[in-house]
């Protein structure tokens, strides 16, 4: 199974996971403590539309898919207008609500980036300057795939504590923050070497 395959696989699991207590939309179910109607309504818009860019992200790196012009533009459409535009701009005020001040600071930096690095990818492709979309769009989905690399930094940060004492699960609240802002920097870092790798030049063979 090629990479952008698996990578499917996870975004498709994390995004039942993150949509499914939403989907009856009642209020009572939130993950979030939200006041009102409104804050759910855009919590609801967030989680749902930063869950179709997660699962269409993937499908964009696949060659078969992007050997399919029309389907590859047209998806790619959806996952930055119905995906990426709403969910960044839907982040803020969440990320605003926390009452956490990193968390404020962290996700509206990554939204604004979100925002950024699709309109780059976009122009990118209307240039038909294709090695700047791809890798505009690998920092995009890089951005993206927060939803999941946040969740799997926290426990990590939890399990870091081990050799320093006794591990509190409870502390693991208090670590969400800190998961939030590694989740986008080693994203983009590790998506930058993978950029820069496919960006050298192949030596010449010997023969």
């Amino acid at each position: 199974m090629r990479k952008p395959a698996w990578l499917l696989v996870v975004a498709i699991g994390f995004a039942a996971v993150l949509t499914y207590p939403y989907l009856g939309l009642d209020i009572a179910d939130s993950r979030l403590p939200v006041r009102g109607g409104l804050q759910y309504a855009v919590l609801v818009t967030h989680i749902f539309t930063a869950a179709v860019a997660l699962v269409l992200g993937p499908l964009q790196f696949m060659p078969k898919v992007r050997a399919r012009r029309r389907l590859h533009r047209t998806l790619g459409r959806i996952y930055l207008l119905a995906g990426v535009l709403p969910a960044a701009v839907a982040t803020v005020p969440v990320a605003l609500w926390s009452g956490r001040l990193l968390t404020q600071i962290s996700l509206t930096t990554a939204a604004v980036l979100w925002l950024v690095t699709g309109v780059l990818a976009y122009r990118a492709a209307r240039r038909r300057d294709f090695a700047a979309h791809r890798a505009w769009m690998l920092r995009n989905y890089a951005l993206t795939f927060l939803a999941v690399t946040s969740r799997i930094l926290v426990p990590v940060l939890l399990l870091a504590q081990l050799p320093f004492g006794r591990v509190d699960p409870a502390s693991a609240l208090t670590l969400i923050p800190a998961g939030q802002t590694l989740g986008w920097l080693v994203n983009l870092a590790v998506v930058e070497v993978l950029i820069r790798r496919r960006g050298r030049p192949v030596p010449p063979s010997p023969a």
